[in-house]
C-alpha cells in the first residue's frame, strides 16, 4: 500500500470547513468520496490543517493510503474530474510511510486580506474583510513586530481548542498594503504551529490598534496576560488563506 501525499487549493466559500461533519459539506468529504469513486477503495484522507467554514487554501497538503494502480504525478488530473467547483489537486506524490500531513509539519504561513476603502470591492467580497472606516497601518505594522519570538499565545485562542500546550513560535508577522490595489491590507503570519483561530484574533486585534482602540505596545501585556479577554475581536473567516505548508 502505497502512502499518497498531494497539494491541493480550494475556496472555503461553500463548505463548512476541512473536517468531515455529518450535517454539513466540507472539504474532506469531497475528496474523501470523488478519491473512493476515482480508485475503487474506501479512502480516508489526513489534512494538514483543520481549517474553519469559509477558510480558503492557496497550498493545502493531505495524505492517504492507497492500493491504486494510477501513477502519483497523474492523480491530480484524474481526481479533478471528479471533484466539485472550488477544490482543486494541483500535484501528488509517493511519500514515506511515516509521512503525515498534519503530524509532519514544521510551520504554516498564512495570509489575511482586508479591504479598506469607502467602498465594498465585489471582487473580494468572499475573500477579504471590508472595513469602511479608515485605519493606521503604520501602527498595525509596529504592533505585529511584537507578535514574532516564542510566546504563550492564550490570550489569542478562541474556546474550544484542544492543544495540550499553548505555547507557539511566531517566525514572521508583517502588515502591507498592496501598491496595486489600493486598499487591500495584507497580514502574513508564520509560525510552527497554531491554537484554535490565533490568526484571526491576532488579526482583530492588530485591526483594533489601526483603529485607535488597542496601542502597538499593549501587545506585550496582552500575550502576558493569558486572558482572551484583552486581545481583540475574531476576524471573519472569508479573509483568511492557508499560504503555505512546510515540511
Amino acid at each position: 500500500m502505497k502512502n499518497i501525499a498531494m497539494r491541493l487549493m480550494y475556496d472555503g466559500t461553500n463548505y463548512h470547513g476541512w473536517q468531515f461533519q455529518k450535517n454539513a459539506l466540507t472539504v474532506q468529504q469531497v475528496l474523501e468520496e470523488a478519491l473512493s469513486k476515482l480508485t475503487g477503495e474506501e479512502i480516508k484522507v489526513t489534512g494538514c490543517s483543520r481549517t474553519d467554514a469559509g477558510v480558503h487554501a492557496l497550498d493545502y497538503v493531505m495524505n492517504f493510503k492507497t492500493n491504486t494502480n494510477i501513477p502519483p504525478e497523474k492523480l491530480p488530473y484524474a481526481l479533478n474530474y471528479h471533484l466539485k467547483r472550488g477544490i482543486t489537486a494541483v500535484e501528488a506524490w509517493e511519500a514515506e510511510e511515516d509521512f503525515n500531513a498534519r503530524f509532519s509539519s514544521r510551520g504554516k504561513r498564512y495570509v489575511y486580506n482586508i479591504w479598506n476603502g469607502r467602498v465594498r470591492n465585489p471582487f473580494y467580497a468572499d475573500y477579504s474583510w471590508y472595513l469602511p472606516y479608515r485605519i493606521d497601518v503604520i501602527k498595525m505594522k509596529n504592533a505585529a513586530e511584537y507578535f514574532i519570538g516564542k510566546h504563550d499565545f492564550s490570550a489569542f485562542m478562541a474556546a474550544g481548542g484542544s492543544q495540550k500546550t499553548t505555547v507557539r513560535t511566531v517566525r514572521y508577522c508583517s502588515v502591507t498594503e498592496d501598491e496595486e490595489n489600493k486598499g487591500l491590507i495584507r497580514i502574513s503570519v508564520e509560525a510552527d504551529a497554531y491554537l484554535y483561530n490565533m490568526v484571526r484574533i491576532m488579526t482583530g486585534t492588530l485591526v483594533e490598534v489601526g483603529l485607535g482602540r488597542i496601542e502597538p505596545d499593549d501587545i506585550p501585556r496582552i500575550i502576558e496576560s493569558g486572558d482572551r479577554r484583552e486581545s481583540g475581536l475574531t476576524a471573519p473567516p472569508e479573509g483568511l488563506f492557508l499560504k503555505k505548508v512546510y515540511y
